[in-house]
């Protein structure tokens, strides 16, 4: 059975090309909001989830962390435009998988996507 994965990115332009990369090998679900992506988690199944840290009204810190409830087996690979090592050391300490600093290739994309399914 295909993977899936949750993007999760405030801006739509991110979300359709990291759907357009992913989306040969992968299924790919879409979240433009922390809520939204909280909502999805409740009521899909998930294997992986890309997620945005700077969004409005709930950052990727804060959806990690309610996520962390509900779905703590499910890896987290932390999208950054900031490349503020602050908020990669937290990510990384919240217990994030990994993360890649935006923009991005494609090839390094699925590097870490692959390397993240290869530990299961």
């Amino acid at each position: 059975m295909q993977k899936r994965i949750l993007v999760v990115d405030d801006d739509s332009m991110n979300l359709m090309r990291t759907k357009m990369i992913l989306g040969k090998d992968y299924a790919v679900l879409l979240a433009d909001s922390g809520v939204k992506a909280l909502k999805k988690l409740k009521i899909e199944k998930v294997d992986l989830v890309l997620l945005d840290i700077e969004m409005p009204e709930m950052n990727g810190m804060e959806t990690f962390e309610c996520m962390k409830e509900f779905a703590p087996e499910i890896p987290v690979i932390f999208l950054t435009a900031s490349g503020l090592e602050e908020d990669v050391v937290s990510a990384i300490k919240l217990g994030a998988a990994n993360y890649l600093k935006k923009p991005f290739e494609p090839e390094e994309l699925m590097k870490r996507v692959a390397q993240e399914f290869d530990k299961v």
